[in-house]
């Protein structure tokens, strides 16, 4: 039995290696490991190997000989020889036919005329170049040869000659156009031989692509060429007496043969003179080749075989089928053998299926003229059943059962070996596991050749007589370097094989073939696959033309295009993962095609054990192509990873081959009392993580404070001291002013909205009223009318006209749960209330009391309300959390004084400033800083809606520059829209005077982690205009308390700090380098504001923890919100959440707990009064957080990897379902990229997370919902998905 996967790889480091790392090691830096550590250490060990895999059993194998190269009387000293031979003494002899696209004969050349044009462009090349005197070719150099497949005589010509002027040709294929497959690694291979010239024929130089100017295109990294045409009419004739000189063939090399590596890189293997002359006599020896024989080439005549067997040595006659013939006539090459009683024919196995499918419409032919069919990749597994079928069928036709020679070549090692014609057929099953794989022998190793085999990676010790290993040649007929690449040349061309104990056996140099196989039953050589196909899973080496056998088994004619498939693998996460990339036939229909899919998976894990990752299908004649049509492996894998391979039908099998996962964490339970931690942080000097912004102390006596507890009195008093002070100015999209009010318009409208609510509403003390108004003066006039009646207003967003159905349920449970006893809201909001569509989405008849405030008649209140006590509610805020929960708070008097007097001092805000204001007034710091901070501090509030934003985008940062305003607020959302919408044109702003440098605080309202991301990019587009990068920064604020943290004008700019993902993961904070891979970079979340005291606490034992400890952020302040408005059967949360004590250090204070994850870390950076200043980092909701593996994420950082994944990956989300996680991404790009984000997005969560992604959904853009703040509503998300209400452009579920 033959074994030919399942020895698990070991890696050794030589002892050498390792002293010399060890000296290596320096003091002074800390260790690398200090700054992060390497994930491999977490990850699973490799899955050990099936202890039952059949071991070798065999002893060493000893070096096969084939028989010796026989003594020939008249053989020529070089290849040039023979065919100055023939052209002197055989002129009117064939020496090469070729024929037109309908595969009718063109032409004939014969010895004579290829010797003499052989020698008019030898000549021409060496002396009528250049001008009269310079020399530009020399013997030696290399020429590049560039002629079309359908052209062998103008090669011939091209080749020939090369060899007579000694300088040494270079293959290549004609470049069709920038984007052909591999076009730089040509470049590459050009650069690498150092070829200044070209030569090609003169219909292919106009077929070059070129420049608008007629040059011919620069290709990317081509070396510049002269291109030299090779047409006869251009040639010169040599004088009487020149003579190409023609020396006995040596070392030097004659030609180079490109080869393509299985990463895609290009180089050229040297077959030195004597090593074409030996291989050639060789061939002659293992073919038994006789003068004048006919042969019908189908293979490639640039390389390889098809220029081997067609050489001129023996006066053979070939006849050459282009590949286009074949593609409008399979049966061509059959055709010829039957008119020229050909003796050979040079084929590869898809010439035969070509031939077996189109057999029916010929009827007289025969195959009895053949001696040898050479099969070229007999030497495949699946060659096999191709060989078995075309007997089978041409049989009947003439074909003899022994004419089939199946061979194995390689361009380093040239023939290995080719089934002579003394030979039967040998099967071996080799065995693998359950599998029996069927391989045919490529007979003896060829004459004058050594061969062995050995273990193929690692030292090249030889294999055991019943192992698989790699076949390695000695010979005079084999390659003798990879030109210009000393390096890699030696690992292959330079092989001395070493025995168990490592110990060389002999001083022999072999070449490595790149062919795997073993010696089977009398000395014959069996090839199972290729190196290059070699596919390493999780230890155990599989192989893709295996893989393609499998795959080519499961019935693919209704699915498979032409049985085009290819099989690679890409390392994810410390693995080798399989991928099958397979042509979809145009009519295929989607059921067909997922069967066969499931089919191949099965077949594949039946027959190899090895899980498939991904499965792809693709439109018919999409996979870049080879010259000669086969599919471009490394090209393919590289449009697989960039996302470009725009697949038809997908299908990911993450869970059953990712087996090298992370066990999930157990949690382990809290075993130590809290007061041993406790004393334990504090002996370690840890100190316990907290922050306090400064004291809020009492403010100089002129302040309206002392006399003023509440903001209506305020308001009052500003009414009546400076009433004609304007404290909002509300603009529209073109940046007119569409509405002021002074301090008594805005308290006389406030009356008159009291006097409506007392007698239209007969409203009670306490009553709540819900207000409902666009964002403008009209919503803050009503805000003061309520606590004028004293009512509690409760502010909602209106419902969206044109989304009635998905925005009104919104506002009407509010309204429920809020038992409002009425609604204030304008005319146009009044008459959507009552319509018909609103109808369709909730009750109408059941609205409380609404009155209509846009034209109410001037009546004052009888008396303005002043609540008995400041701890009274002034009013509740309610607002959707990201994971979709209603709340609502309850704000008093006091808190509201307190709030505005801390936001007040932290921005030195007072009646000559003027701020300006561009982000939803409905709830959090967003409405306290639109409705009540002015009313305050007595401050001009510039208000820009951020709907006016949809119609002229540049109207916030305009306002900024044309009202030099110094202090701005926004939210993301709109931070986001100038990002993208305005970024291209900062020189249009500046066009139109657009200057920020007046700005020098910018803070974005927020409820989450700071987006370091979208800040940085505002900051760096509008650097243009003038924005200071110190401008820009966030401020923080909760459910239980609206502002914790807001960058004011004084104080250290934010810093940002570098954290440890997968620490974050298990709860816990690691600071890296910038840079270190898996950071993630967090900011400050602005400046804790003044009275404000924040601590970091365990969440589950509910103790503080220490400085840069990862816990829950807790809150102590006057502004703190008095509870939640009971959600209904949840009141016990109330106690929980605000008035909470620690479990040990300070029993005493009560605190609120926020929901929120962060640290607290003592900066380096001074505080105004010289104390260090403590930061607070921001990291999540908990409530968001997904808990996958045992391990705790917040899905922001999923996202963030998710939306670098692909070009066309707008937005994305993710959340959870039953275990699965679930990605949903929107995608900008053209609905034929959709397919290709989903192994980018599997891949890059895998190895950046280290979790398997269950479903992939791509939807259009806008899908994911997005609220006020510009958070997204995950949970709304995760219902639409789970009713099916997404309409996506595809789901897949991984398997």
């Amino acid at each position: 039995s033959f074994v030919l996967s399942g020895v698990p790889v070991s890696s050794r480091v030589s002892t050498k290696i390792q002293q010399l790392l060890n000296t290596l090691k320096r003091p002074k830096r800390p260790p690398l490991s200090d700054f992060f550590t390497d994930d491999s250490e977490e990850i699973v060990e490799v899955p050990r190997l099936d202890p039952n895999t059949p071991k070798p059993e065999g002893r060493q194998i000893i070096p096969v000989k084939g028989e010796p190269l026989g003594v020939v009387s008249n053989w020529p000293p070089a290849l040039q020889a023979a065919l100055a031979r023939w052209g002197a003494t055989q002129g009117k002899s064939p020496a090469l036919t070729a024929l037109d696209i309908t595969g009718k004969p063109l032409y004939t050349l014969t010895y004579g005329k290829l010797w003499s044009r052989s020698v008019k462009l030898a000549y021409t090349l060496l002396n009528k170049l250049g001008t009269k005197n310079e020399q530009i070719l020399k013997p030696g150099d290399r020429v590049a040869l560039v002629y079309p497949n359908s052209d062998p005589g103008m090669f011939w010509v091209a080749f020939y000659g090369c060899l007579l002027a000694e300088v040494i040709p270079v293959p290549i294929e004609v470049p069709l156009s920038r984007k052909d497959a591999g076009i730089s690694q040509v470049g590459f291979l050009l650069g690498s031989c150092g070829v200044g010239l070209a030569l090609t024929s003169e219909i292919c130089l106009k077929g070059l692509p070129k420049t608008p100017t007629g040059e011919i295109l620069q290709f990317k990294r081509w070396p510049r060429l002269k291109w030299v045409v090779t047409d006869s009419k251009y040639l010169t004739k040599p004088s009487k007496d020149w003579q190409p000189h023609i020396p006995t063939a040596n070392t030097d090399p004659s030609y180079i043969e490109y080869k393509v590596n299985k990463e895609g890189t290009v180089v050229g293997v040297a077959v030195s003179k004597v090593a074409m002359l030996t291989h050639c006599q060789a061939l002659t020896q293992a073919c038994n080749y006789c003068e004048g024989e006919t042969l019908v080439n189908v293979l490639d005549f640039k390389k390889d075989m098809g220029l081997w067997h067609g050489a001129v040595m023996n006066r053979i006659h070939t006849i050459s089928v282009p590949y286009a013939v074949m593609k409008a006539c399979p049966l061509s090459w059959v055709q010829r053998v039957n008119i020229h009683k050909a003796r050979v024919a040079l084929v590869k196995c898809r010439d035969l299926h070509w031939a077996m499918m189109a057999h029916r419409d010929q009827r007289d032919i025969s195959l009895a003229s053949l001696r040898m069919l050479i099969v070229a990749d007999g030497a495949n597994p699946w060659s096999v059943s191709s060989c078995d079928a075309f007997l089978n069928i041409f049989q009947s036709y003439g074909l003899k059962p022994e004419v089939i020679c199946p061979c194995a070549t390689s361009p380093e090692a040239m023939t290995v070996a080719i089934r002579g014609l003394s030979h039967g057929v040998i099967r071996v099953n080799t065995e693998d596991k359950n599998s029996a794989l069927t391989v045919q022998d490529v007979g003896h190793v060829m004459p004058g050749a050594l061969m062995c085999i050995v273990k193929p990676d690692g030292p090249p010790q030889l294999c055991k007589t019943d192992e698989i290993g790699e076949i390695i040649i000695n010979s005079r007929a084999g390659g003798t370097m990879y030109y210009g690449l000393p390096g890699v040349t030696k690992n292959t061309f330079e092989v001395i094989p070493v025995n168990a104990n490592g110990v060389p056996i002999g001083e022999i140099p072999f070449v490595r073939s790149g062919l795997l196989g073993f010696v089977g039953p009398g000395s014959l050589i069996f090839v199972v696959g290729k190196m290059e196909g070699l596919l390493m899973v999780s230890g155990r080496r599989h192989n893709a033309d295996d893989l393609v056998a499998t795959a080519l088994a499961v019935e693919p004619v209704k699915t498979v295009y032409r049985g085009r498939i290819a099989v690679f693998s890409v390392t994810v996460f410390y693995d080798e993962r399989v991928v099958i990339v397979a042509e979809q036939r145009p009519d295929a229909s989607e059921e067909d095609s997922f069967q066969w899919m499931s089919r191949v998976l099965q077949a594949i894990d039946s027959i190899h054990q090895v899980g498939l990752y991904c499965l792809a299908l693709v439109p018919a004649n999409t996979l870049p192509k080879t010259p000669l049509g086969g599919i471009h492996i490394s090209d393919t894998k590289q449009f697989f990873l960039d996302g470009n391979l725009h697949p038809c039908n997908i299908l990911m099998c993450p869970h059953t081959c990712v087996t090298n996962l992370p066990k999930p964490r157990q949690k382990q339970p809290v075993g130590v009392g809290p007061a041993s931690v406790m004393v334990g942080n504090l002996v370690a000097g840890k100190r316990i993580a907290q922050a306090a912004g400064r004291d809020l102390g009492m403010i100089e006596d002129q302040d309206l404070v002392r006399k003023h507890q509440y903001l209506t009195e305020a308001l009052q008093w500003r009414a009546q001291t400076d009433p004609d002070h304007v404290l909002f100015v509300l603009l529209n999209a073109k940046g007119v002013t569409v509405g002021t009010a002074t301090c008594v318009q805005l308290h006389k409208r406030a009356e008159k909205i009291a006097a409506a609510l007392t007698e239209k509403g007969s409203i009670n003390t306490g009553d709540n009223v819900v207000l409902l108004y666009p964002p403008g003066i009209d919503l803050i006039a009503a805000f003061y009318g309520c606590l004028y009646a004293g009512c509690v207003p409760v502010n909602v967003r209106p419902p969206h006209p044109q989304n009635l159905a998905a925005t009104l349920p919104t506002v009407r449970m509010i309204i429920d749960v809020s038992k409002a006893a009425c609604i204030l809201t304008t005319q146009n909001l009044l008459k959507i209330l009552r319509s018909k569509e609103a109808a369709a989405s909730v009750n109408i008849k059941t609205w409380p009391t609404i009155i209509d405030t846009d034209d109410l008649p001037r009546r004052r209140p009888p008396q303005i309300y002043k609540p008995p006590t400041a701890e009274m509610i002034a009013y509740l805020d309610f607002s959707v959390s990201t994971t979709g929960m209603l709340t609502g708070v309850k704000i008093s008097h006091a808190a509201v004084s307190a709030l505005c007097r801390s936001i007040k001092l932290q921005c030195e805000l007072y009646s000559s400033r003027q701020i300006a204001i561009c982000l939803d007034p409905y709830c959090g710091l967003g409405f306290v800083l639109w409705c009540l901070a002015s009313v305050y501090s007595g401050h001009q509030s510039v208000l820009i809606p951020p709907f006016e934003l949809e119609s002229c985008l540049s109207l916030w940062l305009s306002t900024l520059s044309q009202y030099r305003i110094r202090d701005t607020f926004c939210s993301y959302s709109v931070m986001e829209l100038c990002t993208k919408g305005l970024g291209t044109q900062t020189e249009l702003l500046k066009a139109r005077g657009v200057n920020l440098s007046c700005v020098r605080s910018c803070v974005a309202i927020a409820e989450e982690r700071p987006r370091l991301a979208l800040t940085h990019s505002f900051s760096k587009l509008f650097k243009d205009v003038g924005l200071s990068s110190r401008a820009v920064s966030t401020a923080f604020g909760s459910r239980v308390n609206l502002a914790i943290c807001l960058q004011g004008t004084t104080g250290p700019d934010p810093c940002t700090v570098y954290v440890d993902m997968k620490s974050l993961r298990h709860d816990r904070v690691r600071l890296v380098e910038r840079g270190a891979p898996q950071s993630l970079p967090l900011m400050e979340s602005g400046k804790i504001l003044p009275g404000v005291r924040v601590i970091i606490v365990n969440p589950e034992t509910r103790g503080p923890l220490g400085d840069s400890h990862l816990g829950e952020i807790w809150v102590n302040s006057p502004h703190n919100a008095s509870g939640y408005y009971t959600i209904y059967g949840e009141e016990s949360l109330q106690a929980d959440h605000f008035n909470t004590k620690l479990s040990f250090g300070d029993p005493q204070t009560l605190w609120a707990r926020t929901g929120y994850l962060g640290f607290v870390k003592r900066t380096e950076l001074l505080e105004a009064n010289g104390d260090r200043h403590d930061a607070l980092f921001v990291v999540g909701s908990l409530d968001e957080t997904l808990e996958l593996r045992g391990l705790r994420y917040h899905p922001i950082d999923i996202e963030t990897s998710v939306s670098r994944a692909h070009r066309s990956i707008a937005e994305s989300a993710v959340f959870t379902w039953t275990n699965l996680l679930v990605v949903v991404s929107e995608l900008c790009g053209s609905e034929q990229d959709a397919l290709d984000l989903v192994p980018l997005i599997t891949n890059v969560v895998l190895e950046e997370h280290h979790l398997i992604v269950g479903v992939v959904v791509i939807v259009d853009p806008g899908v994911i919902p997005i609220n006020s703040r510009g958070e997204k509503q995950r949970m709304h998300l995760r219902d639409s998905f789970l009713a099916d209400q997404l309409d996506p452009i595809y789901v897949a579920y991984n398997m």
